[in-house]
């Protein structure tokens, strides 16, 4: 291993793990150097430092979470009343989880020369160095604060939780705090203190003065023991029969996050969906969900003398791995849904196969393995000669205007259809017979993917080519539709045709009703999805979720964003530049207690609302705090976006008829009834009463084009 021929790490013990079976498991080099060699074991254990954080404190907050004893957007100070001092009454519990607390990352250590009582208050009684929820800043001290509130909500301590609620239950029989006996003898070593080696005792001092069990380190464990932590995430909470955790729970635990400040390491540009945790002292856990692979890399770098490293140990071993899953097809998340690309490549790409394909479509458009919808074509021998890109260009992370240019992975013309135009120019298409689409679209009206699909397949109609769409669920459901609807004279970019905002169709589906409605006569197919029910909402089809745009990183985004969106050319933020888009309206101007109230008028269901501060670093009031609102789903088939969108518009205009630019809703709303109703200061009731009977009429109207 070139690791220990660098000299960086003593030795190390690697496992890997594809679904329920370790598939790889093998120690290398030492587990001593000093004072004298010893040999590494499969069986030795290791200090994980702050693999504490995510393997024992965040998954019984999720735990605690899931069995109704607290809210992950709780005020710590709720349930633990000390802490909420020195400006910290506001902080959430998901803010000490994700770092973005403002917490420093530690205290001094003579604060910790006292009883644990003492040590804890003085932990409590911090005062944050940033303001809460802007920004990243890793921080002990936070973990520390959710150890404490474990034992409290737990009612009893964060050690006794942790052997009841997780290694009792995943026979994680030498995973403990503060070893004893034989696991302590056969730890690896870390550094000296004073003249002997630590061995069995906590490396990181301030866990070491909170007696071996704190929130941020403590933990030892095997590699054994730590691959059936693995498989029961990669399992979504199953063990053995049994549910350890839920598969919502281990959702909300690994679902990717961009947050201001942060960083995403190597990991992320091996494997875009994983999450993974390193400790101080050498150690790490790597989890790719949707590729169904773990990696764990257990290494006591700072022996002897703390000068190790296991960064390029840990690149190289995640990197080995991927390839491997490529080279051998591992098992990927069995999903009860087939994409239409999917069930293109179950035929062997038998309707493409001899066809000149143009491909619109971008890089959230992937197969069941992964792969991009364009790499899946070539790699079925189906010849593509250009690409098309909408909105957020072909690589999905892009704002404002772009220009054409080539993918850097195939080599492709990429022709811009967000540039300095939107409609397609018929030369776009030379050398093609076929336009395919793939686009993984969010089932609002003004999202602008169901918009450029309506103009390919006009100037596709017009050229005699022949359109195939590769059909995705909606990720917000079928069965659900909310009006306004469209006005005839309203069209534009964000309002292509007359159906209502949320409007229940797939892509394919769509396509066949611009066919019908416009008088296309495109020659058009649609390869459906298949497993899917128009009840189902994204996080029941078992389809791993890449975002469409940088602003809808997860399902709820996506869902919320059929509301919020309504409200986003007003004059104020939603959020963008945030780690939640569309989870919180602001602006400098807002009354937020006073909005709050308005909100808790409009009978809101499946959703609730609380105040909350943020500073968005893109789009309206970029750098600037706003005061405003943030909403948490709770009942997804119950929550009705658009209602919340309206609330919204009226509840603002209400408050701040002079701030607010109500006006500026028209585009989206594309219905000059309700925005007339909001100017006129109509009830949320009475706005949204004459939307019901327009919703039913649609339903009516898309029956014939609903395949599914």
């Amino acid at each position: 291993m070139g690791a220990i021929e660098r000299n960086e790490v003593p030795g190390a013990v690697v496992a890997v793990v594809s679904g329920d079976k370790t598939v790889f498991q093998k120690a290398y080099g030492l587990r001593a150097k000093e004072p004298s060699p010893l040999p590494m074991t499969l069986s030795t254990a290791f200090d994980l430092a702050s693999l504490t954080k995510p393997i024992v404190t965040a998954t019984l907050i999720g735990k605690l979470v899931e069995t109704g004893k607290v809210r992950y957007f709780d005020p710590v100070s709720k349930h633990l009343p000390a802490f909420g001092v020195n400006g910290k009454q506001g902080i959430t519990i998901a803010e000490l989880l994700l770092h973005t607390s403002g917490l420093p990352a530690d205290n001094a250590l003579s604060d910790y020369q006292v009883s644990r009582a003492l040590m804890v208050e003085k932990v409590l009684f911090q005062t944050p160095t940033k303001e809460a929820g802007q920004s990243f800043l890793y921080s002990d001290l936070g973990y520390i604060v959710l150890g404490e509130l474990v034992g409290r909500l737990s009612e009893t301590t964060l050690e006794a939780a942790a052997g009841q609620h997780l290694f009792k239950s995943l026979g994680m029989k030498s995973t403990t705090f503060a070893p004893q006996n034989d696991l302590k003898a056969r730890a690896a070593p870390t550094e000296k203190l004073g003249s002997d080696f630590l061995q069995g005792t906590v490396h990181d001092p301030r866990a070491r003065a909170l007696g071996g069990v704190a929130g941020h380190a403590g933990l030892f464990s095997t590699a054994d023991d730590l691959t059936q932590f693995a498989k029961m995430f990669l399992a979504k909470g199953k063990w053995k029969g049994e549910t350890i955790l839920a598969e919502k729970t281990i959702s909300d635990l690994t679902v990717p996050r961009d947050i201001p400040g942060g960083k995403r390491a190597y990991w992320g540009a091996v494997s875009g969906n994983a999450v993974s945790h390193t400790g101080f002292t050498g150690t790490s856990i790597w989890l790719d969900l949707p590729k169904q692979l773990g990696v764990i890399i257990l290494s006591n770098r700072v022996h002897p003398d703390g000068r190790g490293s296991a960064d390029k140990l840990r690149r190289e071993v995640i990197e080995a791995a991927v390839s491997e899953v490529k080279a051998k097809s591992l098992p990927t998340s069995k999903a009860s849904v087939q994409t239409g690309v999917d069930v293109l490549e179950s035929t062997g790409g038998r309707a493409l196969r001899g066809r000149r394909v143009v491909l619109l479509t971008n890089n959230a458009a992937r197969d069941a393995k992964g792969r991009r919808t364009v790499d899946a074509l070539i790699e079925n021998d189906i010849q593509v000669v250009s690409l098309l890109a909408p909105e957020h260009g072909i690589t999905v992370m892009e704002e404002g205007r772009i220009r054409s240019g080539k993918d850097t992975k195939t080599g492709l013309t990429v022709h811009s259809l967000y540039g300095s135009q939107q409609h397609p120019m018929p030369e776009m298409f030379d050398g093609a017979d076929t336009l395919v689409v793939d686009l993984p679209d969010v089932g609002a009206r003004f999202f602008t993917y169901a918009t450029t699909l309506g103009y390919c397949m006009k100037v596709a109609a017009k050229l005699k080519i022949r359109v195939v769409v590769l059909d995705r669920p909606n990720p917000v459901g079928g069965e659900v539709v909310e009006g306004p609807l469209l006005y005839s004279g309203k069209e534009s970019f964000v309002a292509l045709h007359r159906v209502t905002v949320r409007h229940g169709m797939t892509m394919g589906e769509l396509a066949q009703l611009y066919n019908a409605d416009a008088s296309l006569n495109a020659d058009l197919a649609v390869i459906k999805v298949t497993g899917w029910n128009r009840k189902q909402l994204f996080s029941e089809t078992g389809l791993t979720w890449t975002p469409p745009s940088p602003n809808l990183k997860t399902p709820t985004q996506a869902l919320l964003y059929s509301g919020v969106a309504l409200v986003e050319l007003t004059d104020v933020s939603v959020g963008r530049g945030t780690p939640k888009p569309f989870e919180q309206v602001g602006a400098p101007w807002i009354n937020r207690a006073a909005l709050l109230e308005e909100l808790k008028k409009a009978d809101l269901t499946g959703v609730t609302v609380r105040q909350t501060t943020f500073t968005p670093t893109a789009s309206v009031h970029k750098g600037v705090l706003c005061k405003g609102v943030a909403f948490e789903v709770t009942s997804p088939a119950q929550f009705s976006p658009v209602r919340l969108g309206i609330a919204l518009g009226v509840a603002l205009h209400k408050l701040h008829p002079k701030e607010h630019k109500t006006g500026a809703m028209a585009a989206l709303l594309a219905n000059d009834a309700v925005l007339t109703a909001i100017l006129s200061g109509k009830s949320v009731d009475e706005v949204m009463a004459p939307m019901e009977g327009e919703a039913l009429a649609f339903q009516q109207r898309r029956k014939p084009y609903l395949l599914y």
